[in-house]
């Protein structure tokens, strides 16, 4: 019988090779590369299409410029508007008392020394006051109350201008609505209906220069009866 080997059982290595271990780092670096180099293509094509957007739009806002600067604006003043009663040589002078006008509501004629301070009416305000603001340029509102209905006498305050313009209820018009300027005035029926043409009025005849004192002050003068704006 053989004697007991004493020698250890060779147990294999498994620790990596210096080859292994150069091959695996290689390796390693490769793979970081082929990274950095799908970064690096992810950013130029986020930068392409970014730069592609912007330029677009720079070249858009470019042509829109070229395009309305390119578009003379219109003269308020060459606006024709359907309807609109015009008056001429109105005489614009200071008086006391009342005053026979030749339109109602009243467009432009002799009227009080002290202006109407522009606003919101619930009650009629006196003619000859109201008057003295169209000569300062602003625009008159006025609509009765028999033919409206509290929704349109409402869109109608909200639809007037906040300085340069008087709203308030004048009974006995022919017509629902008026707007009213220096020499001209335009009946309608309301501003949700004819806001195309009541809006062309305005940008005829708020503050125009065919006012006898265009820009003269719409306030410091006289408050009428029910003003709440």
């Amino acid at each position: 019988m053989d004697p007991p080997d004493d020698r250890t059982p060779h147990v294999a290595d498994d620790k990596p090779t210096v080859k292994q271990q150069r091959d695996a780092r290689r390796q390693e670096k490769v793979a970081e590369l082929k990274r950095q180099q799908a970064r690096a293509k992810r950013n130029r094509t986020i930068g392409i299409v970014t730069a592609s957007v912007a330029g677009a739009a720079a070249i858009a806002l470019v042509v829109t410029f070229v395009v309305t600067s390119g578009q003379p604006r219109q003269d308020p003043q060459a606006i024709e508007i359907d309807g609109v009663k015009t008056y001429s040589d109105l005489t614009a002078n200071h008086v006391g008392g009342s005053v026979d006008y030749a339109m109602t509501p009243p467009a432009g004629g002799d009227h009080n020394q002290i202006w109407l301070n522009c606003g919101v009416y619930t009650e009629p305000v006196p003619n000859e006051n109201a008057v003295h603001d169209l000569e300062h340029g602003a625009v008159w509102f006025t609509y009765d109350p028999e033919q409206v209905s509290e929704s349109e006498i409402e869109a109608l305050r909200d639809f007037a201008p906040d300085t340069y313009a008087v709203v308030s209820p004048y009974e006995g018009l022919d017509s629902p609505m008026y707007v009213s300027a220096w020499g001209a005035q335009l009946p309608f029926a309301n501003v949700t209906d004819d806001e195309a043409t009541v809006s062309d009025f305005v940008t005829k005849y708020w503050k125009s220069t065919n006012a006898p004192e265009p820009g003269a002050p719409c306030t410091g003068g006289v408050d009428g009866t029910g003003k709440i704006a």
